[in-house]
């Protein structure tokens, strides 16, 4: 028993040779190995079959291999007509080429080097519009999974040489590839440093999607407000990437991460932009008031029939006793049982197949809401309400901070329901102290409200026309400040007749 250990820690203490790293392979069935001849000398051709492209292989690699006329590996590899192809000696190097959808070729059973030449199989999707961030004015393409097709896709947006891109791998088993991508120039360094460290930080074996990474990657990882933006929008990380912002794509991964963001970034969208800016800004304020209502009409509704009566109107106190005369449940579980059943109706809709999802969600909200009034459960002006907040919290453009908004709502309501209106009060300044704290790549998340950056208020709750725009937002510190010439832009030159 000491002599085979010791003989296998032997063996597992020498250096890994490319001979281990084959014989490693073979071990899975998919791997292929075989031989080919030219000028009398015998080559071996090895790859997995499940990760490279058939039909190129057989087009355009192997026809040149067994018809050249060359002796050693580097002339054989110059007649295979594909770019990106070397000559590499370290077994590390082999296995992560190999493993990435190369073909391997090389001389004997214990050869010192190898060809690679890639062949690696494009199961990618084609580019589809948006799902999640759909828009009725603007562009129509959405990010996929392949990191390069997403790359093309910003590129094509921003053609400069100063737009840097740098690629990373985390993932000690997926070894995930991350591009970081900022506008050299324009981005701030510290904002640029602070992301790179905080993924270079990353210690974890498995990074399947870019919504992980940015929660490893938040400032603070307890709070339930998100502190970085997803998109799956290629317009909308160009737009950013010009402001000065820093943001990172993960293959694999339909969606991309960019920060540094404020609270208010989370309540605009793309379309406002596509919009007159007199209508932009007034979707936008009604996006402001109907989160505002999602999160305290159905609390204040539990205070005032707890707590507050006198505060309900005499014409509107008859209709709120009828509606309640039948009801044995105190409004807490009235309301409670209700945003359940939203909830419940909402996760079910999202699981469920896109037309079967549909039909439940509106003839389960009918049916559960009508037998819910009818049998005494809850109150019809409570339905009301909490059926407005449902709807007005799907106003919120970006998917991850709807979330939030859906949660929150429950601690208000038991707030209200155990302080009444000062327990609703104290929750709103609780979330607001939360809001003060927090920092996205340790930049001001309440900005420009706080601290106070009266220029970026000209695309904070308003939007006011482009030719005002003319400098980048304050709190992302960008190198050049300026977009363009104030004046210049706002002269008109046409021709008098």
């Amino acid at each position: 028993m000491i002599g085979r250990w010791l003989m296998k820690k032997m063996i597992d203490n020498r250096k890994e040779t490319i001979r281990d790293v084959f014989q490693q392979f073979q071990q899975s069935t998919d791997f292929v190995i075989y031989n080919f001849k030219t000028e009398g000398r015998m080559y071996k051709i090895a790859y997995f079959q499940t990760l490279i492209d058939s039909d190129r292989l057989n087009r355009d690699i192997l026809p040149f291999l067994t018809k050249s006329d060359c002796k050693t590996l580097e002339s054989i590899l110059t007649e295979v007509p594909i770019q990106d192809k070397e000559i590499i000696k370290s077994p590390k190097d082999l296995r992560e080429k190999v493993l990435q959808g190369f073909v391997a070729v090389y001389e004997g059973n214990d050869p010192a080097k190898c060809a690679v030449i890639e062949s690696s199989m494009d199961s990618g999707r084609d580019v589809s519009p948006p799902e999640n961030e759909f828009s009725v004015a603007g562009p129509q393409e959405a990010f996929i999974e392949s990191i390069d097709t997403n790359i093309n896709l910003i590129r094509k947006r921003l053609p400069l040489a100063q737009l840097q891109i740098k690629e990373i791998k985390i993932g000690k088993i997926t070894q995930t590839r991350v591009a970081i991508l900022y506008i050299e120039g324009l981005v701030d360094k510290d904002n640029l440093h602070t992301l790179e460290q905080r993924l270079d930080d990353i210690e974890f074996d498995q990074v399947i999607d870019s919504s992980s990474l940015a929660q490893m990657v938040t400032d603070n990882t307890l709070s339930i407000f998100p502190q970085l933006v997803n998109t799956e929008r290629p317009e909308r990380v160009s737009a950013v990437l010009a402001e000065g912002k820093v943001a990172f794509l993960a293959d694999g991964s339909p969606e991309a991460v960019f920060g540094p963001t404020t609270l208010v970034e989370f309540f605009s969208s793309l379309e406002d932009y596509y919009l007159p800016w007199q209508i932009a800004t007034s979707v936008r304020m009604l996006r402001f008031f109907a989160v505002a209502f999602s999160v305290l009409s159905t609390p204040l509704y539990v205070a005032v029939l707890t707590f507050h009566y006198e505060l309900i109107p005499r014409d509107l106190l008859s209709t709120i006793i009828a509606s309640r005369s039948n009801i044995p449940f105190p409004p807490i579980l009235e309301a409670i049982f209700l945003e359940l059943t939203i909830e419940l109706l909402r996760e079910a809709g999202a699981r469920l197949p896109t037309k079967v999802g549909q039909t439940i969600g509106i003839v389960g909200g009918i049916v559960i809401g009508q037998a819910s009034v009818e049998a005494g459960l809850t109150s019809n002006i409570l339905l009301i309400i909490v059926a407005l907040a449902a709807l007005a919290s799907f106003t919120t453009p970006v998917y991850q901070m709807g979330n939030t908004i859906r949660l929150i709502r429950f601690p208000f309501i038991l707030m209200a329901a155990f302080l009444g209106g000062v327990g609703v009060a104290f929750c709103s300044l609780v979330t607001i102290v939360h809001l003060l704290h927090l920092t996205s790549l340790g930049r001001p998340y309440m900005e420009p409200i706080f601290p106070p950056r009266f220029s970026d208020w000209r695309d904070a709750f308003v939007r006011l026309p482009f030719n005002w725009m003319s400098s980048r937002p304050v709190y992302l510190r960008p190198r050049d400040k300026g977009r363009f010439n104030f004046s210049r832009a706002s002269q008109k030159h046409d021709i008098d007749e």
